[in-house]
Parts: C-alpha cells; sequence; structure tokens
C-alpha cells in the first residue's frame, strides 16, 4: 500500500524539537522523504499499521499534527511530479 504520510510538529520547546527529530527519523526507516515533512511510503499493510502506530505515540495531539493519504496499489497513475528533485519508483530496482 502506498501511503504520503504528511507531519507538522510543533517546535517551539525542546520536547517539540525532539519530537520532530523522532518522527522524522521513523519516516526515513520506512520511505522516501519528498517534502521536508512529507514522506512516500510503500509497505504492507500489517507494517504500516505499525508505523502508523508508533508515529500516534510520538505527536502531541495538542501541539502537532499528521496526515496520511492513501493512494492504494494504482498510486502510479495518481502521482505527478514537476520540478527539480526526481521522483522515484519504490517498487522498482534498488541498488545497495
Amino acid at each position: 500500500m502506498f501511503v504520503i504520510v504528511a507531519y507538522d510538529v510543533n517546535t517551539s520547546s525542546d520536547g517539540g524539537k525532539a519530537r520532530l527529530r523522532k518522527v522524522a527519523k521513523e519516516c526515513v526507516n520506512y520511505g522516501q522523504r519528498v517534502q521536508n515533512s512529507v514522506f512516500e511510503i510503500n509497505l504492507e499493510y500489517g507494517k504500516f499499521i505499525l508505523l502508523k502506530d508508533r508515529l500516534l505515540k510520538l505527536i502531541d495531539n495538542e501541539k502537532d499534527s499528521l496526515r496520511f493519504y492513501y493512494l492504494g496499489d494504482k498510486w502510479e497513475k495518481r502521482v505527478e511530479h514537476f520540478g527539480a528533485k526526481e521522483g522515484y519508483n519504490s517498487e522498482g530496482v534498488l541498488i545497495i
């Protein structure tokens, strides 16, 4: 399942800065950063539910925002990209 994860963490306090780093690190572990606080994540449903649970436990519901956009299996026809950074195919060949 292909999901866009977007977040806005209030960083006016040290706790907020720590939450921001933790949320970003969790997203980096599972997906590709496409904007500062936006990630494209392609996981099987069970793994995504675990990630979602982790992210929800990290944020402060009174100060932060977390959004999930579910694009499904036919996501390639739903994403258009323009500009400097090239997109990537998360199901394509991975070279390590």
